[in-house]
């Protein structure tokens, strides 16, 4: 795994792309538990290269109910962006992320985990790439038959302060799927 991960870390495949250049954002050990499938990372987590540490991360642990010293132990989560390195800037938010990264390095992490209880995918690029035709029309679709994937996925909205108008308009969310992520994160992690 560390060498993978280092190898990962060296990545340039798509630095042509990158307005900041090549800084691949990844987490995981061979003991993980849980794996977070997220989008890219946005600036400030480029900048600091700690995954989740900006607004959609703080509500992301929030959903999870637990503290960053849970978060960021790579034994409980293993943190795997769809794209690794932070898109650009675009007309309304982030540019989408590099199509490169998954199928180069996705399933060569996931063979090194043996003890996955749980991946997440958040948002609809992971929910496209994992649950192919399984997914549903739209994200809310998908996420709103959160159990048709159980036990392996669960599907979530992207925790960022911009969705707080899908999850006003979708308030299941907070009473259907939130309890179930708690308990499942819950009961991953105390194994």
């Amino acid at each position: 795994m560390k060498t993978l991960l280092h190898h990962i870390k060296d990545c340039t495949i798509c630095e042509a792309h990158l307005p900041l250049g090549a800084r691949p954002v990844v987490t995981a050990h061979k003991k993980s538990k849980i794996v977070i499938i997220g989008q890219a990372p946005g600036i400030k987590v480029h900048r600091s290269g700690v995954p989740w540490n900006d607004p959609s991360g703080k509500q992301l642990r929030k959903w999870l109910d637990v503290t960053d010293e849970v978060f960021y132990n790579t034994k409980n989560f293993a943190i795997i962006p769809m794209g690794f390195c932070y898109p650009g800037k675009g007309k309304s938010g982030d540019l989408p992320l590099r199509p490169e990264c998954a199928p180069q390095w996705h399933e060569k992490l996931i063979e090194q985990m043996p003890n996955i209880e749980l991946v997440l995918l958040i948002g609809l690029y992971a929910q496209k790439y994992y649950l192919k035709k399984e997914a549903k029309r739209t994200l809310t679709e998908t996420v709103a038959n959160f159990n048709d994937y159980l036990p392996n996925y669960l599907p979530l909205p992207h925790p960022s302060p911009r969705n707080r108008f899908w999850l006003s308009k979708n308030p299941w969310f907070e009473t259907d799927v939130l309890p179930i992520l708690k308990e499942k994160v819950a009961e991953s992690i105390k194994k």
